[in-house]
């Protein structure tokens, strides 16, 4: 009974002084995290079938969502929440921000129930809109699938006028993928829950102000790796 009532009372003080939301949402966030660092070591681990180095090269931002679903029956839409990451003064890039991607059209994926997507930004012009507020593919900026390979043909690159190219894996398969009117959005919540309350400016994030978890820095040199 004496032991009943200990474990309660230390549960009720855990429960005070640390909020279980709080808890629950830095779990979530350095999972998710986590799960990007392994869809993009994955994806570019297998050079005939990554993001061009070239392509890379001249990138301004990357976002990569893992496990975007869809959702509803006849009638629905898709939802995916993932990290964006922009290129650095240095030429490394920053420490990623938490971003939410909603509905849209998927191309050949339509009756996929779930997707890894990446976004391959060439300035910085989306971010600045998904940064103020709400960013749609295809409407705030023109979207293409992307080139697949390292040894793509680099020539190809003269030929690629969008600014996102955009990237999809499923079942194994990773290709270029139409995703037009879909949405990102900053995730203010779970940014605040990973960085603390500097974290809410994205500006604070990108320019490596706040104290960045061991969860980002593999994240980045994930990416860093790639480049």
């Amino acid at each position: 009974m004496k032991y009943a009532l200990a474990l309660f009372v230390v549960v009720t003080l855990a429960v005070l002084l640390c909020p279980p939301s709080q808890l629950i949402a830095g779990e979530k966030e350095t999972a998710k995290v986590e799960e990007a660092s392994t869809v993009w070591t994955q994806i570019q681990g297998i050079p005939e079938k990554s993001i061009p180095d070239w392509m890379l090269k001249n990138a301004y931002a990357v976002a990569v969502i893992p496990h975007v679903i869809k959702v509803g029956f006849i009638v629905g839409g898709r939802y995916g929440w993932g990290v964006l990451s922009v290129r650095s003064d240095k030429g490394g890039w920053s420490p990623p921000i938490f971003v939410s991607m909603t509905g849209g059209s998927f191309g050949y994926q339509i009756g996929v129930e779930a997707i890894d997507v990446i976004l391959v930004f060439k300035s910085s012009k989306g971010i600045n809109k998904i940064s103020e507020g709400k960013f749609t593919l295809g409407v705030d900026a023109s979207v293409a699938a992307g080139p697949v390979g390292r040894t793509a043909s680099a020539g190809t690159e003269a030929t690629l006028q969008s600014e996102v190219y955009s990237y999809s894996r499923t079942r194994g398969l990773f290709a270029g993928a139409m995703i037009a009117g879909a949405y990102l959005k900053v995730d203010d919540d779970a940014n605040r829950a990973f960085y603390g309350a500097a974290g809410e400016k994205t500006a604070n994030v990108f320019s490596g102000a706040v104290k960045v978890p061991e969860a980002a820095e593999a994240f980045v040199t994930a990416l860093n790796k790639a480049r």
